[in-house]
């Protein structure tokens, strides 16, 4: 293990696994809720101002400054929300579950205090259906809050009055989509909404809506204690502070880790997860999720940040790194990254509801031994179509990976082309 790795700074999972740590006392005793007194006794200008020094870029997928974000919302007496997406409904994302489950109290003390930053009082959480032992932890962990006057009006004696809500989502994956869980929060089917206008202008119940995720709020408190400027001084020039990584796949100890922005990659896969079993190499690795454009082994040197992998054609993402050793043909994880995405598509958009399932059906013909190489060529054009071209990113989270995937990986797959086929014809004999 590299010096690097072996002096981690970790905010979000330092001594996460401490019994207790879900309950009020022990996490006041390990200094919770300090944070928010230090911020109720700032001006709400001077609260953003620390946000905005400290770069946090969001961590639930687009990477968009939080701080910026904040200052997007409309000054004046009109009713603001923020709504926290707790739904983490990303395939190899797992991070903001371990959050919830064993520190509800860090988001809830995040969410205090970017709303006092925010000039918001009213709160919700939006928890995906499958997340019942988190949601039953987060409620029991809110009511602590509201008694010890955490939550709720003039928090501490001071003018900051929050009501928050933690709200349990169906189970779909569109409802990620910051829009399309807007519209299930309001009650409605979860379709993602035509913009502009953005839900910092026109949000949750036609109000101005700020929308950060788990990560992101849970890290508030470790900004407002070590300060904005501290905080940056962490990772990299246009990547600051510690993100928590997802790593699972073909590696010996998967599960959750925290980074400091910029480490090569080689060294969270490798170094903290184990890599692959001994005699399998990395045939191709997710940087950010299963939408995320895919990276081949040759790419582990990169760093782990958010320009250095858009500027390897990729992205971050959510920063769930799954990995896939030789062991796999590249057939198997297109197949099933594109049955996920067409499952998972609402319908509204065209390019989206075809392209998907197009791109299912040409990934079965290759698998029927039905295909030609040209094949190939048609399926990266539907791909290309997709992009771009939808209301939300959902066609997008899967015409980037499979246009990777074959942009990569071509020689495999119409070496899979060709011998499905010949199975095929030594089946008909």
């Amino acid at each position: 293990m590299s010096a690097a790795t072996a002096e981690r700074r970790m905010l979000l999972l330092n001594d996460i696994d401490e019994p207790g740590l879900a309950t009020r006392e022990v996490y006041e005793r390990r200094g919770g809720y300090e944070s928010l007194r230090k911020a109720l006794s700032m001006e709400p200008e001077a609260l953003l101002t620390e946000l905005k020094d400290s770069g946090l870029r969001g961590r639930g997928g687009a990477g968009f400054a939080m701080g910026t974000k904040v200052s997007f919302l409309p000054k004046g007496a009109a009713q603001k929300y923020l709504v926290c997406n707790a739904d983490e409904s990303e395939p190899g994302t797992f991070k903001d579950r371990e959050l919830m489950q064993k520190c509800p109290h860090m988001l809830i003390e995040g969410i205090a205090i970017a709303t006092w930053a925010a000039g918001i009082s009213r709160a919700f959480i939006y928890i995906r259906g499958e997340y019942v032992l988190q949601a039953d932890i987060l409620d029991a962990a809110l009511a602590e809050a509201r008694e010890a006057g955490y939550v709720g009006q003039n928090i501490l004696g001071s003018e900051h009055s929050l009501s928050l809500v933690v709200h349990r989502g169906a189970g779909a994956y569109i409802c990620g989509e910051e829009t399309g869980l807007l519209d299930s929060l309001e009650g409605k089917r979860g379709n993602p909404r035509l913009k502009p206008p953005f839900p910092a202008i026109n949000g949750l119940y036609q109000g101005p809506t700020l929308i950060n995720n788990v990560e992101t709020l849970s890290t508030v408190p470790s900004i407002v204690k070590m300060g904005g400027e501290a905080y940056a001084s962490l990772g990299t020039e246009t990547s600051k502070g510690t993100k928590l990584v997802s790593i699972s796949g073909h590696v010996q100890r998967p599960g959750n880790y925290e980074i400091e922005l910029g480490i090569p990659s080689r060294e969270i896969i490798y170094d903290l997860a184990g890599g692959p079993a001994d005699g399998r190499q990395v045939k191709c690795w997710f940087p950010g999720g299963s939408s995320s454009p895919v990276l081949t082994g040759d790419d582990l040197d990169i760093p782990y940040d958010f320009d250095s992998l858009a500027k390897a054609g990729t992205m971050l993402g959510s920063g769930a790194i799954i990995v896939v050793d030789d062991s796999t043909p590249i057939l198997d994880v297109a197949l099933k990254t594109a049955k996920f995405y067409r499952h998972e598509s609402c319908g509204k958009c065209t390019p989206c509801r075809e392209g998907t399932n197009w791109t299912v059906k040409m990934l079965e013909r290759i698998a029927a031994g039905e295909a030609t190489p040209m094949d190939l060529d048609i399926m990266a054009s539907v791909c290309t179509n997709i992009i771009g071209n939808c209301l939300c990113v959902l066609g997008d989270a899967m015409a980037m990976p499979i246009g990777s995937m074959i942009a990569k990986f071509r020689g495999e797959f119409e070496q899979s082309i060709e011998q499905a086929r010949l199975a095929a014809e030594g089946a008909l004999v």
